[in-house]
């Protein structure tokens, strides 16, 4: 697979248990406040198919393809390191499960030589804090 500029790219598939509703899940995910809270860094959010996001105070940025609250998020994605005209998507599918939410992610158009940095980065920076703010409203 390549990006859209023709460099090669990589697939991340993921996938996380947490101790919340798919509904808490995806408000977490896509309202600014409680994005950047939860990540330790600024994050900008439309909630709009269309909108356009930044996290990690612009390194990653994007746009919003489909949003449906509590079930599915798919945005374009690119990090601000990446060639010039990469993009990748990214696609959040929220399940509910016994104990809380089966969150399965897919990241789509990775550049290659970035792959194995940005999945330690999803577990690192995104799933690991979301677990541990959630555990401890418990």
């Amino acid at each position: 697979m390549a990006t859209s500029n023709g460099v090669k790219a990589k697939t991340i598939k993921q996938g996380a248990m947490f101790p919340a509703a798919p509904k808490q899940i995806y408000k977490i995910l896509m309202d600014s406040k409680l994005h950047s809270k939860f990540t330790g860094d600024i994050a900008k959010i439309s909630k709009k198919v269309g909108g356009k996001f930044s996290s990690f105070s612009g390194y990653a940025t994007g746009k919003n393809l489909i949003l449906r609250p509590g079930k599915k998020i798919v945005q374009t994605w690119r990090a601000s390191d990446w060639p010039k005209g990469a993009t990748s998507e990214i696609t959040f599918l929220l399940k509910k499960a016994k104990n809380g939410t089966k969150l399965m992610f897919t990241h789509k158009g990775v550049p290659a030589k970035f792959a194995k940095n940005i999945a330690g980065g999803w577990k690192t920076y995104y799933w690991r804090p979301l677990k541990k703010i959630l555990e401890k409203k418990k």
